[in-house]
């Protein structure tokens, strides 16, 4: 599938503390008492997140203009960014900040104006999966043409091992790379899964480029090496796949780099 993917930041943790430490930056943290407040307390979420709980919000539309603008040098971007599509043409921009775990996410209206911003400690941001449960329930197979070779094996597949998933078991993973597939197999594939309403890029693992299709359960993943060939093509069956998930590990170190900063320059 060919799609137009967000593309992370790459801004560092170093790069956060560069800026703390430049001498302008000094005023601005003494204007900012709604930072000082929200660090330790998303710093205590990171501390208490598992990976299957609900994501812990942080409204940042209180902070004034000056709190916003602090708030993003010191999050930074990290290495996962998202486009959700949800109804009535809203769209939710996420990016992972560069404590892992810890994302940003807007929610923009049709006009493009912003209908709420707010920080959420959790594996993967709630919109996500709200959009990705929006998906069709089942894979209906249908008449299959003539001149394809694996694609209705592969088919099968997926819709046996969607309709059967449950939370938390892990995911199945079907190879394309692996498999020989013809054109006709391919262009079978993307049409009976269709497009989904989540988007998804990692640079966590190489160049990871997550598509939901039009089903359940149901990921388009793929590999890319530094010139963009694919490397792997893979059908996903489960949960959202692994390469945009936080992990219980990432909370926890999180939690301590954030409590750092908020001790070292807000006390």
């Amino acid at each position: 599938m060919t799609m137009d993917f967000p593309s992370p930041g790459r801004t560092t943790g170093t790069g956060t503390l560069a800026f703390l430490a430049a001498t302008d930056a000094e005023a601005l943290i003494a204007r900012c008492p709604g930072v000082a407040r929200l660090l330790p307390e998303m710093a205590d979420a990171l501390e208490r997140q598992t990976a299957t709980a609900p994501g812990l919000l942080f409204d940042l539309a209180p902070l004034t203009d000056d709190e916003r603008l602090l708030l993003s040098e010191i999050l930074g971007e990290g290495e996962v960014a998202a486009t959700v599509a949800l109804p009535d043409g809203v769209v939710a921009e996420i990016v992972e900040s560069v404590f892992a775990g810890l994302w940003r996410v807007r929610f923009l209206g049709a006009d493009n104006a912003i209908l709420a911003d707010y920080a959420e400690v959790s594996a993967v941001p709630q919109a996500v999966r709200r959009a990705a449960a929006m998906t069709l329930p089942r894979l209906d197979l249908g008449a299959l043409p003539q001149g394809v070779m694996n694609a209705p094996a592969v088919l099968a597949e997926i819709a046996d091992r969607a309709g059967h998933y449950k939370f938390g078991a892990a995911n199945h993973v079907v190879s394309l790379t692996l498999m020989p597939m013809l054109p006709e197999d391919l262009d079978l594939l993307v049409d009976r899964l269709g497009t989904g309403p989540v988007k998804i890029v990692s640079r966590g693992y190489g160049s990871c480029r997550i598509q939901a299709t039009a089903i359940h359960n149901v990921w388009s993943v793929q590999f890319f090496n530094a010139m963009d060939a694919i490397l792997l093509d893979t059908i996903e069956i489960g949960d959202v796949p692994a390469a945009a998930q936080a992990a219980v590990e990432d909370f926890r170190d999180s939690a301590v780099r954030l409590r750092e900063i908020g001790e070292a320059y807000f006390r």
